[in-house]
């Protein structure tokens, strides 16, 4: 049987990255925007990427460049190393996904996000998976997974049949994705949703008009949606949407 997705997830506006704000020294995925969201009682989206010695940390990009203004990939250094960098606009490095879970606590939802590490959203899934489901073992508190990949997607569900799973969706533009036209033909459309035992998506704002996407809700899956940057874009996606995920404004809580 497929996890559902816990109401929490529905109950509170997600912050993006957590709730970052470089110009108050909060970059994205950092460990002050993971505070500053618990302390402003919004959910948390948080992405993974790989370290060299297979530890899951919180970082989004492939390349450090933008966030550190240290070139280079982040699979080719190891987990202290990352940790001991430092983010740009902040005066600590990037934290492991341990750290955010100890920080965060249960305390509120956190959405997991993990970066696909195929390329080409394929079938090279595995230590990402490992190391999240390793971390998250014993965790007390809501907690959902996701990723663009439907193959990371089957092998949480296969490492951790018990935790909430979700596939991340959208519009699949080939020149923004960087991906192969087939690929994107393929994924745009959602076809693995019950193949991989999904119970939610978190679809691309802009493009929630999609039938499919309609077909899902009618069949009673949550939707969530990505990323919401005004409360008037928040208003118009939530004629659809369950819940938002934004940055660069304070969603209101509901209530």
């Amino acid at each position: 049987m497929t996890p559902p997705l816990p109401e929490a997830f529905l109950q509170r506006p997600i912050t993006h990255r957590a709730l970052h704000d470089k110009t108050h020294g909060r970059p994205e995925n950092s460990r002050a925007a993971v505070q500053a969201a618990i302390d402003a009682g919004y959910g948390i989206e948080i992405d993974l990427q790989l370290a060299s010695d297979d530890r899951a940390m919180v970082f989004h990009d492939y390349d450090m460049t933008r966030l550190t203004g240290q070139a280079g990939p982040i699979r080719q250094i190891t987990s202290a190393q990352a940790q001991a960098m430092t983010l740009l606009h902040a005066d600590d490095g990037i934290p492991t996904l341990d750290e955010v879970l100890e920080m965060v606590a249960g305390k509120v939802p956190l959405l997991i996000e993990l970066k696909d590490q195929d390329g080409a959203m394929g079938l090279s899934v595995g230590p990402l998976e490992a190391d999240t489901v390793r971390a998250l073992q014993g965790y007390d508190g809501p907690a959902a997974v996701m990723s663009f990949n439907p193959n990371s997607v089957a092998e949480l569900a296969r490492l951790a049949p018990h935790l909430p799973r979700g596939i991340v969706t959208g519009s699949y533009v080939p020149k923004v994705e960087l991906l192969p036209q087939d690929v994107c033909d393929h994924l745009r459309e959602i076809p693995d949703f019950d193949r991989v035992g999904a119970s939610f998506i978190s679809h691309e704002v802009q493009d929630l008009s999609r039938p499919r996407v309609a077909e899902l809700k009618a069949q009673g899956v949550p939707i969530l949606c990505w990323t919401v940057r005004s409360p008037e874009q928040e208003a118009e996606a939530r004629k659809i949407a369950d819940n938002v995920t934004f940055e660069g404004y304070l969603a209101a809580h509901p209530g």
